[in-house]
């Protein structure tokens, strides 16, 4: 009996997907609920696993195909067996034959390049092969390191890089003998890589929201000494008694809830001659992976303390590494919050993510010299920026926004008191 191997409800609006791995061949045995292909969509990357354990019968689809929700990608035999590997040829029985001379060592090692590379260049995956073939090299001459001796990626870059670790390493040749005669293959010098759905989306939407909203971005900073204080002095119990690392988010996410309660226009949006005021805060926390941005919502924060933002924040983080965030984790958003202060900006001006109407951007905390009751004293930096939609929020209302913010983090206390 077969079972189906379909692509899955991917999520609203998301109706096609790009497969990006296969983790069986077939004849390969498969177990129950094992992940046998990755899918990667415009918004997240996904696993589908086996629905029944027995032997992966066919694959209908290959690496890089674009299939719709509802597509059959292959079958699962349930009751068939995995290929057993290929047997030894077994020894031929003694005789008085005279023994042959052993074949020179060149011969040998060209009989088994002879007998390996065929197989090794069927197991190509097309990106493999497209990389190989740029770079005119022989896959029979590549160490390959995949499952089942298959060739990757990596090993072919690792080839590419030791080409040009050898070139770097050769005599230095007058500047006159190197010109490149006119009509060179330039392929070597460059590598030509598809972009991602992924990274096709954020292109699109960061294009469509400059090109939608009346974006502008206002600045100011804050002194983190009080706020850097308090967490230095409760860090310890906080993280005995919650299980998690008291940082600066969630005061920073708290701080916005404030504001965004005193100037709800930050937390509108715009829908054709409307205007729809949220009285609920999903905040989007912005995540830097791998594959490129992602911002999971943190879904009714108004009504979480401290504790549970951070333990929410965790998950997510953790999720967005792995790549097991679902379409629902990233969907709803109000207002968004990106820290680019963790790679060391110190300085940006973030890009709405539309239909948001504010943006704030945290940057990296820099000791500076600062006047303090007309003294010079050296303070914990940290420049602000919120941008919004000018549609919308006003230049007074988004000052006033951040204001708040600043207040909040400066006397974390009025965080306590609501005030």
């Amino acid at each position: 009996m077969a079972s189906e191997i379909r692509v899955p409800t991917l999520g609203e609006s998301v109706t096609e997907a790009t497969i990006a791995q296969w983790y069986k061949k077939p004849g390969e045995a498969v177990s129950m609920d094992e992940p046998l292909c990755e899918l990667e969509t415009d918004k997240v990357t996904i696993e589908v696993p086996a629905q029944s354990a027995g032997v992966l019968e066919e694959i209908l689809f290959e690496e890089g195909a674009t299939v719709e929700v509802g597509a059959l990608l292959g079958s699962i035999d349930a009751d068939g067996k995995a290929a057993a590997p290929a047997e030894a040829p077994k020894a031929a029985p003694a005789t008085e034959t005279p023994i042959a001379a052993p074949e020179p060592a060149t011969t040998q090692a060209a009989t088994q390049a002879a007998t390996q590379a065929p197989t090794q260049s069927d197991a190509l995956a097309p990106s493999v092969r497209r990389l190989v073939s740029e770079h005119g090299l022989s896959p029979a001459d590549i160490a390959a390191t995949g499952k089942d001796g298959r060739l990757t990626k990596g090993d072919v870059l690792a080839a590419v890089s030791g080409q040009a670790q050898a070139q770097t390493q050769a005599p230095q040749i007058p500047a006159a003998q190197t010109a490149r005669p006119a009509g060179t293959d330039q392929s070597a010098r460059e590598e030509r890589v598809k972009m991602t759905r992924l990274r096709q989306t954020i292109a699109r939407r960061l294009k469509e929201s400059q090109n939608t909203a009346a974006q502008l971005t206002t600045f100011n900073e804050v002194d983190m000494s009080a706020l850097m204080q308090l967490r230095s002095e409760y860090k310890d119990l906080f993280e005995k008694k919650y299980g998690v690392r008291l940082g600066f988010m969630s005061f920073f996410v708290r701080a916005c809830v404030t504001a965004l309660h005193e100037i709800p226009a930050v937390n509108a949006e715009i829908s054709g001659d409307e205007i729809i005021y949220k009285n609920y805060v999903n905040m989007g926390i912005a995540v830097g992976t791998e594959k490129g941005l992602v911002v999971p919502v943190l879904r009714d924060v108004q009504d979480m303390g401290l504790a549970l933002i951070e333990q929410t924040i965790g998950v997510f983080g953790q999720k967005a590494r792995d790549g097991k965030l679902a379409i629902e984790d990233l969907q709803g958003g109000t207002f968004t919050v990106s820290n680019g202060g963790v790679y060391g900006s110190l300085m940006s001006t973030p890009i709405l993510n539309l239909p948001q109407s504010g943006v704030l951007g945290m940057h990296k905390i820099q000791q500076r010299p600062m006047v303090v009751n007309g003294q010079v004293e050296v303070r914990p930096m940290m420049y602000l920026a919120l941008s919004y939609d000018h549609r919308i929020v006003d230049g007074k209302e988004a000052v006033t926004f951040l204001v708040r913010v600043k207040e909040s983090l400066e006397a974390p206390e009025r965080l306590l008191l609501d005030i």
